[in-house]
């Protein structure tokens, strides 16, 4: 099979440039790669089409045609949208119809033929699959990871900026509409969970587009751990350095009588819906959790607990509110920072902090997916997850326990769920092996493959109760522009 996937960010290169340096370059670049990689190992023919860029501050995706070596059935395919330089993904929605749709069709052309199938990623990515098959393209898939009527949520809550003002900024009236068009047009909608179907697309501002309740309308596909960096019998190049590395930092962070504890790992980037000072929290006011382990913060580029260099100004803040919480709590001599740059790194960690008998921890007060805990899992930590969202099914299944679940929000719960591994090697053991076999069985690239496969060996488009594509999407002049109409009948002028 010949599957095209979408995704117009265009940061896909053989050396994986740029990853988390940008808020354009996140998980669903991993998701997209791995995928078409596992598929390509299959024998399929997958391409990854994405958006060309020659700017001098992001160099490395000049080229139209790039792959992965050792990978001849995966290209990556760099078409032109929005001129050369790099644009933050809010600011490409005026090319899509105009030029980079256009140009994908026109590239199957010279070429003779093009995909059976498609498969577009967040709503640009969809609304490109959609405009495309308008123009004859393949039927496909749409997976939206995220959607932009959750997030407007989360930003008028905060009330600081006005409806009009996030729309200036974030183009949400855009954004949410092209979701509509993606959704209703694809021949199925792809979910990481149950509950991201249900509430992702129940939201108000969907309503008319599709219905999560319809069936077959929807497939639950969970995203994968990379088993070539994660799986804990497998070791990898960086385990000499991180091993010496956490050494040096359990030396400098945690009081020589204590080093031989196991450790409570996080490691998750420094975002208060995260969750680290409730974590901390938990830590400092438990006496007997503090007994049975240390805490092991992982803050990509933080020497040490007091660094701040690099650190935008929130992420600075939560710093600040940690090192609070040690000073008043006397957790000195407990708690260690440590600076973990790649998923190589990370996976050394966990592996080498197994041995020793210690937790993976996300105490996010709600977490999408989750794909962290299942990476440290299959490394042979066992995890201490959230309750909140995704990991809620990938964690339990009936009476099975594969991590121990805990409620963010309360600081005496999320210590009792870590004294329950920490403090007992029978419950480390038995969730050790539990999570890791749950993550070979259901949670690997390969099965996200065969998941995608399963939905694009029948798909056809969908022919019926289509809704139109706004015309700024194929003239996006001024005068016909996508206004608040739409944005202000769901959230009328909440600021």
């Amino acid at each position: 099979m010949h599957i095209a996937f979408l995704n117009r960010q265009g940061n896909f290169d053989p050396q994986d440039r740029y990853w988390t340096e940008h808020p354009d370059f996140g998980g669903q670049l991993v998701y997209v790669k791995e995928v078409a990689l596992a598929l390509g190992r299959m024998g399929h023919r997958v391409d990854i089409l994405t958006r060309r860029i020659v700017d001098p501050q992001w160099p490395g995706f000049e080229a139209e045609l790039d792959g992965y070596p050792g990978e001849p059935n995966v290209r990556i395919v760099r078409l032109a949208c929005g001129g050369d330089a790099f644009l933050r993904k809010e600011d490409l929605w005026p090319w899509l119809g105009t030029e980079w749709v256009p140009n994908i069709a026109a590239f199957y052309r010279r070429e003779g033929g093009g995909p059976q199938v498609a498969t577009g990623h967040y709503g640009d990515g969809g609304l490109a699959c959609a405009l495309w098959q308008e123009r004859g393209g393949p039927p496909y898939t749409f997976t939206g990871h995220s959607l932009g009527a959750q997030k407007l949520d989360r930003l008028l809550a905060q009330g600081k900026q006005s409806l009009e003002d996030l729309d200036a900024h974030y183009h949400f009236a855009r954004r949410i509409a092209a979701e509509r068009v993606a959704m209703n047009h694809a021949g199925r909608v792809i979910t990481s969970t149950c509950q991201e179907r249900f509430e992702q697309y129940g939201h108000p501002a969907y309503r008319g587009a599709v219905d999560p309740a319809e069936d077959a309308r929807f497939r639950v596909v969970p995203p994968g751990v990379n088993m070539r960096i994660f799986d804990a019998e497998t070791p990898g190049p960086q385990d000499q350095h991180v091993a010496a590395l956490l050494e040096q930092v359990l030396e400098r962070d945690i009081a020589p009588e204590r080093r031989d504890l196991p450790a409570v790992l996080c490691s998750s980037r420094l975002d208060s819906k995260k969750n680290h000072v409730g974590l901390v929290s938990a830590f400092a006011e438990s006496a007997e959790l503090q007994a049975a382990a240390n805490l092991l913060l992982a803050v990509r580029g933080a020497q040490d607990i007091h660094s701040r260099e690099g650190l935008s100004p929130a992420e600075r803040a939560i710093l600040d509110e940690i090192v609070a919480l040690a000073e008043a709590h006397g957790l000195w001599g407990k708690i260690g920072v440590i600076s973990l740059v790649s998923q190589q790194e990370l996976a050394t960690a966990y592996r080498y902090l197994s041995c020793r008998r210690s937790v993976f921890a996300l105490t996010a007060l709600y977490e999408p997916f989750g794909l962290a805990p299942l990476e440290a899992m299959a490394a042979g930590l066992p995890a201490v997850v959230t309750r909140n969202g995704g990991p809620s099914e990938s964690l339990r299944e009936g009476d099975r326990e594969f991590g121990v679940l805990v409620d963010p929000t309360d600081p005496q719960d999320i210590a009792a769920g870590l004294l329950r591994l920490v403090g007992s090697e029978e419950e480390w053991q038995r969730f050790a092996e539990a999570g890791r076999q749950r993550v070979l069985e259901r949670y690997t690239w390969d099965r996200t493959a065969l998941g995608y496969l399963s939905v694009m060996e029948r798909l056809v488009p969908r022919s019926e109760g289509r809704l139109p594509i706004p015309e700024y999407f194929l003239d996006p002049t001024p005068e016909k522009g996508l206004g608040l109409d739409l944005l202000t009948s769901i959230w009328g002028t909440q600021t």
